[in-house]
């Protein structure tokens, strides 16, 4: 009998016990609940987790790269270099553009001194045979003079002018407006015509 009681007692408190559980879950979160119902599963049937969901379960999960929070400061600093890098690129841009027209314009110079270059020596060419033509019309006109009379007019001129005339004129032609030259006249006159064309005879001589 006494066994009897002893049972029912145990019973009783075990009731009791699953009774003041039950109402103390009512009044946990619906997380811990969960989670007090899980272990309480899981110790109630004496299941394991297997190695792949206990794995999963706590390796967090990845994040791409795009995902990635960035600080403000980060972000702004960012911000500031593409921008400086795009300024960069402009002015590097401009500078090529400008340095291209520049090229241009010094091309452009280049072929007009060029052709300046050009029409200037084809004038100094074109005096240059207006003056031999006038030099040679001069010669023939004091050759065709008599040699004393063009003699008073050599007699005048500086050794340089009046040799260019004489070496225009044939030897006898010449020879006799020098020798109806006063003295010392005629002679300037020789050395300067003496004088012309010596650097080459001199550079053929040392060859």
């Amino acid at each position: 009998m006494k066994s009897i009681n002893n049972r029912g007692s145990y019973v009783l408190l075990t009731l009791g016990f699953l009774f003041f559980v039950g109402a103390a879950v009512r009044f946990l979160p619906s997380n811990l609940a969960t989670a007090a119902e899980a272990l309480a599963t899981g110790a109630h049937t004496g299941e394991e987790g297997t190695p792949e969901t206990d794995h999963a379960a706590a390796a967090p999960e990845a994040r791409p790269m795009n995902e990635v929070c960035l600080t403000a400061e980060t972000a702004a600093a960012i911000t500031a270099e593409q921008d400086l890098i795009a300024v960069q690129e402009d002015q590097l841009q401009e500078e090529k553009l400008a340095l291209k027209a520049r090229a241009l314009e010094l091309e452009s110079r280049t072929a007009e001194l060029d052709a300046l270059q050009e029409t200037l020596e084809a004038r100094w060419k074109e005096m240059q045979t207006v003056s031999d033509e006038d030099l040679m019309h001069l010669a023939r006109m004091y050759g065709s003079m008599k040699p004393d009379q063009a003699a008073a007019i050599f007699n005048q001129m500086e050794p340089d002018f009046a040799g260019n005339f004489l070496r225009l004129m044939r030897s006898e032609q010449a020879g006799l407006i020098m020798a109806s030259m006063e003295t010392r006249k005629a002679y300037a006159v020789s050395l300067k015509l003496a004088e012309l064309n010596a650097d080459i005879r001199n550079s053929t001589a040392s060859n």
